[in-house]
């Protein structure tokens, strides 16, 4: 069970990579519409990530995978091509999708099946 679980996280990791992706190069290419479906597609993953794991780990490791992305794009190439220039919509993707995250990780608690709140135990 718990080798299952790994390999689910790291799907949602490179799920959150590539959605990290397609939303740089999205919300540059359709403002503002585009920026918009980059932060809905980022917050639909990270709550996805919750409410398929039940932990917030399943925010988490999604939220490392558009992160690095991010960054890795941000940082350029030598030739000088980059994605991120520095405008006012690339900061809003990139604050904007951290924080998505860091409101889906602080979720408290999700509702179980039947109705009842709380810890599985109870």
């Amino acid at each position: 069970m718990r080798a299952a679980r790994i390999v689910w996280y790291a799907g949602l990791a490179v799920l959150g990579a590539v959605v990290g992706l397609a939303g740089a190069l999205v919300q540059s290419a359709w403002f503002p519409g585009g920026l918009l479906l980059a932060l809905t597609a980022c917050a639909g993953l990270f709550y996805g990530g919750l409410r398929a794991t039940g932990t917030q780990v399943g925010v988490v490791a999604p939220g490392v995978g558009w992160l690095v992305a991010v960054v890795l794009l941000s940082l350029g190439r030598p030739e000088g091509d980059q994605v991120f220039w520095g405008g006012a919509a690339e900061l809003v993707y990139v604050l904007g999708g951290m924080v998505a995250a860091v409101m889906c990780a602080t979720i408290p608690r999700l509702p179980h099946r039947d109705g009842r709140s709380g810890s599985p135990g109870m």
